[in-house]
C-alpha cells in the first residue's frame, strides 16, 4: 500500500483541506480569490463615489455600507477561514458576535455623524458659507 493510500485510509487525506479540529487550511487559490472579490468590493465603492453615480449622497452612502458589510463576509470566510463545521461551532458564535458589533458600530457612526452634521450649524444650509459676515 503507497503513502497515500495509507493516509487516505487514516483519514488523513490532504484533499480535504481541514486539520483534526475540522478548521480549514489556508490555499493559495483561497487567498487569491479573497484577494480579488476585496480589491472588487474595494474598487466598485471608489468608483461610485468618485463617478458621482448616486444623485443622493444618502442612496452613495447606504450601497458602500452594503459593500463593507459583504467585504467583512469575505474577508471572514477568506482569511479567518470562519465557518459553521470548524472548533466545534464557536466560529458562528464568533461571526454573529462580530455582526453584532459590526451593525452596532455602523448604526451608531451614521447617527452620530447625521447629527453632528445636523446641529452643528442649524441655521445655515451647506452654500450659505459665503454669507457670513
Amino acid at each position: 500500500m503507497s503513502a497515500h493510500d495509507e493516509t487516505a485510509a487514516h483519514g488523513h487525506d490532504d484533499h480535504g483541506h481541514h486539520d483534526d479540529h475540522g478548521a480549514p487550511h489556508s490555499t493559495f487559490k483561497g487567498y487569491m480569490t479573497g484577494f480579488v472579490l476585496s480589491v472588487i468590493l474595494t474598487a466598485i465603492p471608489f468608483w461610485l463615489v468618485m463617478g458621482k453615480v448616486f444623485d443622493k449622497s444618502s442612496t452613495t452612502a447606504i450601497v458602500i455600507l452594503a459593500f463593507a458589510a459583504v467585504q467583512i463576509v469575505v474577508h471572514m470566510i477568506y482569511f479567518l477561514h470562519m465557518n459553521a463545521r470548524s472548533e466545534g461551532g464557536w466560529t458562528m458564535l464568533a461571526l454573529i458576535f462580530t455582526l453584532v458589533l459590526v451593525v452596532i458600530t455602523l448604526s451608531g457612526s451614521l447617527w452620530v455623524m447625521y447629527h453632528l452634521n445636523h446641529n452643528m450649524m442649524p441655521g445655515m444650509m451647506p452654500g450659505d458659507i459665503h454669507q457670513m459676515p
